[in-house]
């Protein structure tokens, strides 16, 4: 009895210790995952703080670059005189259809734009024309550089913005026309630059055929363009193309930029015209929203 005594006291302590090396290791683990939870707390709150850092800056930025755009906007349409111009003897109808139920024979009965140019180049020689677009906040003088990269982050005064400003393809030539000019502004969600160009895709727009009227006018002349085609796609350099080899190239383009509008306008499009075209981005996924109108009355300067 007394031996199987003994057996059990030498095992008692041999269990408790083994018991206490459990008990101590699970502690350590439970301090190890105390630790690493503080840890991802600290890492996402260091995370989400510097989100938070970011998305201010972003949008102070944001906010700055607008305010000084829409202030280079106000100082120059109060400083430069943009006016009605009315027809003379040296206006030209251009490529007028047949069919004179067509809207181009309203169109043309509106006034031109003119623009006095002299300040305006005086600021910045980049200066090629002036845009307005009916229906929308499009009202700006358009400039051309060497780059289609420039004035995405430039202002009209040359002073770096992220708002960038209105401008033609380097490509395409502001005194005589190509077949395809192009002109890109930055979709700016408090409406400028082509921030209203998505106003083209609603109904509110369309259905009043008065806003289907671009005037466009240059220091060398005065033009009209009338709307027939408005869509969104997907990012591509297919219709920017500014000008085209063969007719039937030139053709086979006017058919798919016209076969892709969203809204079915009354005008026609042949070979015999030239297309001006507007683009800015919809969103942030690449995709575009594009306008295209056709030369309809002109007058040189």
């Amino acid at each position: 009895m007394k031996d199987s005594d003994d057996m059990e006291s030498r095992k008692t302590p041999l269990r408790y210790e083994y018991q206490q090396k459990i008990r101590s290791g699970k502690i350590k683990k439970k301090k190890k995952k105390l630790r690493f939870r503080k840890w991802v707390i600290v890492v996402f709150l260091i995370f989400f703080l510097s989100i938070f850092v970011f998305s201010s800056y972003k949008l102070y930025s944001w906010n700055k670059d607008n305010k000084k755009v829409e202030k280079i906007k106000e100082d120059t349409i109060e400083n430069t005189e943009v006016k009605e111009k009315e027809d003379t003897e040296n206006t030209e109808n251009v490529n007028p259809p047949d069919n004179k139920d067509n809207d181009y024979w309203n169109y043309i009965k509106m006034s031109l734009l003119e623009v006095n140019f002299r300040d305006l180049v005086a600021k910045n020689s980049d200066t090629v024309g002036w845009i307005q677009v009916k229906g929308t906040n499009i009202n700006y003088p358009i400039v051309q550089t060497t780059d289609n990269s420039y004035y995405l982050n430039h202002a009209f005064d040359k002073t770096s913005n992220d708002a960038g400003w209105v401008f033609m393809d380097y490509r395409n030539d502001a005194v005589n026309f190509n077949q395809n000019t192009i002109i890109y502004a930055h979709s700016r969600y408090n409406g400028t630059m082509f921030g209203s160009l998505k106003n083209i895709l609603n109904s509110s727009w369309y259905t009043n055929k008065d806003n289907h009227i671009i005037r466009l006018s240059t220091p060398t002349e005065n033009t009209m363009w009338q709307v027939f085609s408005v869509y969104t796609i997907p990012k591509e350099s297919y219709y920017i193309t500014p000008s085209f080899n063969t007719l039937e190239a030139y053709e086979e383009f006017l058919n798919t930029i016209k076969g892709r509008s969203e809204v079915e306008f009354s005008g026609t499009v042949n070979i015999n015209d030239k297309v001006l075209t507007l683009s800015t981005c919809q969103d942030n996924f690449g995709n575009r929203i594009v306008m295209h109108a056709k030369l309809i009355k002109k007058e040189l300067r």
